[in-house]
């Protein structure tokens, strides 16, 4: 069953000058005032673009390592993902990397930077974001 998700902006304002507001509809946790300011220089409480695929991203990498995994017969107790976006004014998004520290009973460092590999070249957000160069770290606690 394919399920479609939902969020959506409201802007004021030009570029550099304006602000705006991301509103996550479909599961209404809330809303988060967005700038360019805290897009190009400091957050200061504010998100980004590059801090909501960084979210989807660790989110999505650490559901694909789960589930290798435990495919595999080493389910995880623990899988710490971090995932860097790096977004470079006029230029645009340059790089994502992952890093991930897991608690995996029974793997050693091979498998699981092998599992780790697998997960972030099959995981949805990698493939949506194909076109930009992802980098891994990955180790077991």
């Amino acid at each position: 069953m394919a399920t479609t998700r939902q969020a959506h902006t409201e802007w004021e304002g030009n570029l550099l000058e304006g602000k705006g507001v991301v509103t996550f509809d479909s599961s209404g946790i809330g809303d988060y005032p967005v700038s360019w300011p805290s897009r190009a220089e400091q957050a200061n409480g504010k998100t980004s673009p590059e801090e909501l695929i960084a979210a989807a991203h660790s989110s999505c990498f650490s559901m694909a390592l789960s589930n290798g995994l435990a495919s595999a017969g080493n389910p995880p107790a623990r899988l710490d993902t971090k995932a860097e976006v790096t977004f470079q004014p006029g230029t645009g998004i340059t790089g994502i990397h992952l890093t991930v520290v897991g608690t995996v009973p029974g793997l050693d460092e091979a498998g699981f930077a092998k599992a780790a590999e697998d997960a972030k070249a099959n995981c949805p957000v990698s493939q949506a974001l194909s076109g930009t160069t992802i980098t891994l770290s990955a180790s077991l606690a």
